[in-house]
């Protein structure tokens, strides 16, 4: 049976005439006619019973029409489950940033994001140093800062807001600093060489209050923000971190609430190429969703 033929005929009885059904096929009604007169010439039995008030469909042509209604039914949800399937996010994801935000905020959202969306193989890759999204080392960076990259789209995430933070160990042995010329009593642990620093100005907490751009002593050097945390909770001394690291984390407070760090700003970023794909399209709102809880 001529697939073309049928739907021909599915057309026009749903149209009760020739005349109708050429607006929909886009087709003259004689030609409508030849291959209506074709398909009955297949089927070897007529389809339509011809009057003037137009077509009523033979009880053959009934039959037919109920098969041709389940068939083109069928190829509709076949075509919508495939478009579905095309626009489900699926697949693997990438997503790369510092490792303090990483373990201690992204890590405890991803299960949800999982549930959501089932088909999506997270791989989460935690790094001071920032990927190379051009070449597929992630589909997705959270960075703090600005990427240089002009290949990229990026949106601002949100501003990270930084303190001075001590241990109640390291402050009752050591004093609480009143002031900020009070910080110069103090042991200083500060970011150290190797990765980049995650923020702009790591020192900032080194210089404050200080002369001719000098900077503080430091005890210890960690090239690693959450290093950094724990190295104040183990109560080796004083150093800025950020708010989001220290939620929750028994035993370290905040030094001189009222002195804030430089603010960073938290950066989503892909490259161009992972525009229209859904599962960054997915992560992209389920995070932004998530960053609109933020209270830090």
């Amino acid at each position: 049976m001529d697939w073309d033929k049928l739907k021909i005929f599915y057309a026009v009885a749903e149209a009760g005439s020739f005349t109708n059904a050429t607006v929909n096929l886009n087709l003259s009604q004689s030609a409508i006619s030849r291959q209506i007169q074709s398909l009955e010439d297949d089927l070897k039995v007529k389809l339509f019973e011809r009057h003037a008030r137009g077509l009523t469909l033979t009880e053959n042509g009934e039959y037919v029409f109920k098969t041709a209604h389940d068939v083109i039914s069928k190829l509709k949800e076949v075509e919508t489950s495939l478009a579905d399937k095309k626009n489900k996010p699926s697949g693997k994801l990438t997503v790369t940033t510092v490792v303090s935000f990483g373990t201690t905020w992204l890590t405890p959202r991803i299960q949800e994001f999982m549930q959501l969306n089932p088909e999506i193989e997270v791989e989460l890759i935690f790094d001071d140093k920032e990927l190379d999204l051009s070449t597929r080392e992630a589909d997705i960076g959270i960075f703090m800062r600005r990427p240089k990259q002009l290949n990229y789209i990026q949106k601002k995430l949100i501003d990270i807001n930084y303190h001075i933070y001590g241990s109640i160990k390291y402050l009752e042995k050591f004093g609480y600093p009143k002031t900020v010329n009070d910080l110069n009593k103090h042991r200083f642990i500060s970011y150290g060489k190797g990765n980049p620093s995650p923020v702009y100005n790591p020192d900032w907490a080194l210089k404050l209050g200080m002369k001719d751009n000098k900077k503080r002593k430091t005890c210890m050097k960690v090239n690693s923000v959450y290093g950094l945390l724990l190295a104040v909770q183990s109560g080796v001394g004083l150093a800025a971190l950020p708010d989001y690291l220290t939620v929750n984390q028994p035993n370290i407070v905040k030094v001189l609430p009222n002195v804030e760090g430089p603010i960073t700003e938290a950066h989503f970023v892909y490259p161009q190429s992972m525009k229209n794909v859904a599962r960054v399209q997915a992560f992209r709102n389920f995070l932004y969703s998530k960053i609109s809880e933020w209270e830090f």
